[in-house]
């Protein structure tokens, strides 16, 4: 395959995040997949390199304390399955965790049968540095890379806490935290990805493509800093 060189769109995109003024009081903080299944080694059956679980974990404990402290919402969207429904909504998982089945006993007992995320299952919970602290929200019916389809989401975010912007924080950067930028723009929402707060087990490829696309066509990709500087201003 061809190794693509990206263009240098840094000028535009800091004209861009300068733009964005984030109101605290309008906006929803979103993790997706933050849980044991993705981020804890140990158990993980589909795990990101311990490397990114280092690099993403402080960044996002440090956001969502400085969200509640600022009374943000804070919803934890996490995927579960049933037994019968396990890889039936995604023929590519499948194939896909036999990949991966050499790097943790987890994931050789995903080889063998055990399926990702059972419902009930340690894979399930969130990392413990996250969450669920006191008035956060949980969403525990996702079963796609969508945060939205056969979830209640959508009605918690329109009805409940009246937001018209989302920051996503999650794994994977490429599948469930673009596919949520992609599905919260054609919802209406002001989407906005922490880059520190994301990774990918799939490469740091398609991590960098993924925040690319996000950035230039989807929403705004910044840093936790960047972020709680401007909700600063607004809290003040």
């Amino acid at each position: 395959m061809k190794t693509t060189t990206w263009e240098d769109h840094s000028e535009q995109l800091e004209r861009l995040n300068s733009w964005i003024d984030i109101d605290p009081s309008r906006t929803a903080v979103v993790t997706i997949d933050m849980h044991r299944g993705h981020l804890g080694w140990e158990d993980a059956t589909m795990p990101v390199k311990p490397e990114i679980v280092e690099r993403v974990l402080g960044p996002t404990e440090k956001f969502l304390r400085f969200a509640r402290e600022n009374e943000m919402p804070v919803i934890h969207v996490v995927l579960t399955w049933r037994p019968e429904e396990a890889y039936r909504f995604n023929p590519r998982v499948d194939a896909g965790r036999m990949t991966m089945s050499h790097q943790t006993p987890a994931t050789r007992a995903l080889a063998e049968g055990t399926a990702h995320n059972l419902v009930g299952s340690i894979q399930c919970q969130l990392m413990p540095e996250l969450g669920p602290e006191p008035g956060d929200l949980i969403v525990d019916s996702k079963k796609t890379q969508s945060i939205y389809y056969g979830t209640e989401l959508e009605v918690l975010l329109g009805t409940f806490l009246e937001v018209d912007t989302l920051i996503l924080l999650g794994i994977n950067t490429n599948t469930c935290v673009q596919c949520a930028a992609f599905e919260s723009l054609n919802r209406g929402f002001q989407v906005v990805v922490l880059e520190d707060c994301v990774g990918s087990m799939y490469g740091d490829d398609l991590h960098e493509a993924a925040l690319q696309n996000i950035a230039r066509c989807l929403g705004w990709v910044m840093t936790t800093d960047q972020v709680m500087a401007k909700l600063s201003v607004q809290v003040e």
